[in-house]
């Protein structure tokens, strides 16, 4: 089982084992981990799960699309170059660092 950790705004890590094919939104709701809101439930609707992928990984990611760009413009933390939604990455083989945004609303 993979690994996702996710880094908090003021230093904390919190590791989660992840089934592969969930979201790394969903990792994170069914752990628990406060940070990641997903308001929505996963419908790329509401920003709430604003993430900053960490590098290598976050040139392995898929391509976003047009909904998931357009709704990265509402975050409310500023928007980053490796700002992704957690909703729409699925957790792959490999262990993954995401860092968490000091807010999501």
């Amino acid at each position: 089982m993979p690994k996702i950790s996710y880094l908090t705004a003021d230093g904390r890590q919190f590791d989660v084992n992840a089934e592969v094919g969930s979201s790394i939104m969903q990792a994170a709701v069914m752990s628990g981990l406060a940070g990641i809101n997903a308001d929505c439930g996963g419908a790329c609707q509401c920003a709430t799960c604003h993430v900053y992928v960490e590098e290598p990984w976050a040139s392995l990611m898929p391509p976003m699309d047009d909904t998931e760009d357009a709704m990265l413009d509402s975050t409310a933390e500023p928007r980053r170059a490796e700002s992704r939604l957690s909703c729409r990455l699925t957790v792959a083989e490999s262990d993954l660092i995401v860092r968490l945004p000091a807010a999501q609303v």
